[in-house]
């Protein structure tokens, strides 16, 4: 049994039901009236994806693939287009490939997760979820606060390793995040740690600043562990929307983002974000968090998060 894998299709149902409703009650206004999907069906369709937060760029293209269906087909009723919508939001979704991290790939440990997105987004919240599940499965965690920039940064991340039962290093406020990153590795290794999950400040207002810091990190980083960090996890706010589609534009300018950890997915109505991520950016969704609680944390699943968003069609 792998890591993560206690997932609860329940608590992702619930925790998409805004995002859900506010999509199929306004695909239902759309169809009202309606036998076949149209050009006007198309267009409100597309007005609809937009308000979803699934992003323009994205709309056009699965507005696109919809209508050459229309056109090769003919007549397409209605009542098939919440399916022809779901298939498309499967199709543009990434894979998820790696799903238990069990680490069995990994030869030299620690197993290095630097973790990077902006103040608020729940970044200190989602460490302690991912170090409770790694402990939760045997593994010895580490935690490195090299968020020094921010106050009471270090204090919190120290109240989630305590509460995950794990080890933290942190050399307090305006220290060097470097040194702390460097400190938190080598404790690692020295004490045979099996994964070291690295929090970084979030300072995209000055991007020059934020691309030398990060580098920095992952010089020092290096010297002890030359293909560290194996994991560069960027955390977005799932409710701010539009707004998480443009840092992660911000921060993949900056530093190689190698997955995604979408929060707050239980509190908006803007979960279409997911979509237009991994459409614009070719990234995996790797974590949704789906609830306040420290397991409240699951690996994404395309499959399942498409089920979960069309839930109701049959009502619609």
């Amino acid at each position: 049994m792998g890591i993560f894998s206690l997932f609860s299709k329940k608590k992702l149902d619930s925790g998409l039901l805004r995002t859900r409703e506010s999509f199929l009650t306004k695909l239902g206004k759309i169809i009202t009236g309606k036998t076949i999907i149209d050009n006007e069906v198309l267009d409100s369709l597309e007005e609809t994806l937009v308000a979803s937060d699934i992003g323009a760029e994205t709309s056009l293209k699965i507005i696109s693939n919809i209508q050459k269906k229309v056109e090769r087909e003919k007549n397409i009723g209605v009542d098939r287009l919440n399916e022809l919508v779901k298939d498309e939001v499967s199709t543009l979704l990434i894979d998820n490939t790696f799903t238990d991290y069990s680490l069995s790939h990994i030869f030299s440990r620690p197993y290095v997760v630097l973790v990077v997105g902006v103040n608020g987004v729940g970044k200190t919240t989602t460490i302690g979820k991912l170090a409770n599940n790694f402990k939760k499965a045997g593994k010895n965690v580490l935690l490195g606060a090299a968020d020094t920039f921010r106050a009471a940064a270090a204090d919190q991340l120290a109240i989630w390793a305590q509460r995950s039962g794990v080890q933290i290093v942190s050399q307090g406020m305006n220290a060097d995040p470097a040194a702390v990153a460097y400190d938190a590795v080598s404790s690692a290794v020295s004490k045979k740690a099996d994964v070291v999950i690295i929090d970084t400040a979030g300072r995209l207002h000055n991007k020059a600043n934020l691309m030398n810091e990060l580098g920095k990190i992952k010089r020092v980083i290096q010297k002890v562990i030359a293909d560290a960090p194996h994991e560069v996890l960027l955390v977005l706010d799932a409710s701010t929307g539009q707004n998480a589609l443009e840092q992660c534009k911000q921060f993949t300018e900056v530093t190689n983002v190698t997955g995604i950890a979408l929060t707050k997915l239980d509190g908006t109505a803007k979960g279409g974000v997911v979509v237009g991520i991994s459409d614009r950016f070719k990234i995996p969704v790797k974590f949704i968090g789906v609830g306040e609680g420290i397991d409240d944390l699951q690996l994404f699943n395309k499959s399942e998060f498409a089920s979960s968003f069309f839930l109701k069609a049959e009502t619609v």
